[in-house]
């Protein structure tokens, strides 16, 4: 399978795995499959989150203490490939683990999980010579970050080496909630389409319904990560989680599009 966006409007949900444990992490991916997420980020936990905000720090250390790692977000991947077969899994990680594990030995476990792509946080395009073959040959998709401050060539490069879309980074920075989505975004879109027909999905700080169809009516999708982590937060295990998750997401959409698109066994 490759990442996909059926939707104009659509949505990649991130979820930091293993918080506050694996099996929360599953039930939290189905619920969100089901209100209607394309896409779901597998946030691996990582004990230095440098790019993450307070929320996903707070989130890495609860599934660093619940032993969660990148082995286990890969069977978590396979368990959540076998219940939703057409929701589309990217996995987020730090270079670090991925290296730790070792790249090849990880495009091959990603490809056996039926993981669709990868986007490694902290790896820029010009150090990826090593990552792409490898991520290639395991028909993954490599998904990379563009900054409103990437200066042409660089947005260039990277729409060159991207599969699946183009995440667009709305406004430099930690990852975090905020009221405003940044101006920069729409002008960041414009600029990535001069080099790509790929999607493109803008992240960072979206936490509402008024700003995902913000985002959507000049992008191709909505990601969002900090507010779905906070969601899980503040609602402890299990069916509470997923519960939640599912209503704020279905709240999130609410009159952008149809929700459930995809279904889970």
């Amino acid at each position: 399978m490759a990442l996909h966006l059926p939707n104009k409007s659509g949505l990649v949900a991130y979820v930091t795995c293993g918080d506050p444990d694996l099996d929360t992490s599953r039930e939290v991916i189905l619920a969100a499959i089901r209100a209607g997420a394309d896409i779901i980020e597998l946030g691996v936990p990582f004990s230095e989150p440098v790019a993450d905000g307070p929320v996903i720090q707070r989130a890495s250390e609860r599934a660093l203490k619940s032993k969660t790692s990148l082995a286990s977000v890969l069977k978590l991947a396979k368990q959540v490939r076998a219940e939703a077969p057409e929701a589309g899994l990217l996995v987020f990680s730090y270079l670090n683990p991925i290296m730790r594990l070792g790249m090849e030995t990880f495009a091959n476990k990603a490809k056996n999980a039926g993981v669709d792509g990868v986007l490694v946080t902290d790896l820029p395009v010009e150090e990826a010579g090593q990552y792409l073959p490898l991520m290639r040959a395991a028909n993954l998709d490599t998904v990379f970050l563009a900054a409103p401050t990437s200066p042409d060539e660089r947005l260039k490069a990277i729409c060159e080496v991207s599969r699946g879309f183009v995440y667009a980074v709305s406004r430099t920075g930690i990852t975090g909630t905020r009221q405003d989505v940044a101006n920069d975004a729409s002008a960041l879109v414009q600029r990535i389409r001069q080099f790509t027909k790929l999607p493109i999905g803008v992240g960072f700080g979206i936490s509402n319904s008024q700003q995902f169809k913000e985002v959507v009516s000049f992008a191709d999708a909505a990601v969002v990560g900090s507010a779905i982590v906070q969601v899980i937060e503040k609602s402890g295990q299990g069916k509470a989680a997923a519960d939640a998750v599912y209503e704020f997401i279905t709240n999130l959409l609410s009159g952008s599009r149809q929700a459930a698109k995809f279904t889970t066994k």
